[in-house]
């Protein structure tokens, strides 16, 4: 939310009692989600965004769960473009974070460019000979086979087509 940051916390079992006092001893209100021999989970909701996550949120970039908080190092992993990575770079900067990057790896999948869902108009295209010289289908009829509307099918093939372009000429070119 803009002003409010929802968070699931899980911890081990043997610190059950330690994470229930915490909770308690703020002014925090939290639910207890789940708790079995292995683990509790609690949600709570904090008042402010904490300015590492702002920052984060802030360069478009979307972390992948679960973030591990210790010893003062939030730990997290990501999946982003080059661009969006120097913008949290950037970010991180500006706040004056300091902050290290473990490691960075290019996918090897064309498939890991685009989303679930430009990935199924897409096939869906190629099936049905959208991208055949000459073509099979039109926008129309392929937009009609998915279910949606015309500038929806445009639009999610463009993105995604920008996306596999870009990523392609990203490379140097000889």
């Amino acid at each position: 939310m803009d002003d409010a940051l929802f968070v699931a916390l899980e911890a081990p079992t043997e610190t059950r009692q330690d994470v229930l006092r915490y909770f308690d001893a703020t002014p925090l209100s939290y639910d207890v989600l789940h708790t079995d021999e292995q683990s509790i989970v609690i949600q709570y909701a904090m008042g402010t965004i904490p300015p590492p996550v702002r920052a984060i949120l802030a360069s478009g970039t979307l972390l992948q769960f679960p973030v591990s908080l210790r010893d003062g190092w939030l730990t997290f992993a990501l999946t982003s473009s080059h661009d969006r990575l120097s913008r949290l770079k950037a970010e991180f900067e500006k706040a004056g974070f300091t902050y290290e990057v473990i490691s960075v790896t290019q996918s090897t999948q064309p498939t890991d460019l685009v989303t679930d869902r430009q990935r199924e108009f897409m096939l869906a295209a190629l099936k049905h000979g959208y991208y055949d010289t000459p073509r099979e289908c039109s926008l129309t009829e392929l937009a009609a086979e998915l279910a949606v509307g015309k500038s929806t099918a445009s639009r999610v093939l463009h993105s995604a087509e920008e996306t596999i372009i870009k990523e392609f000429f990203a490379q140097p070119i000889e």
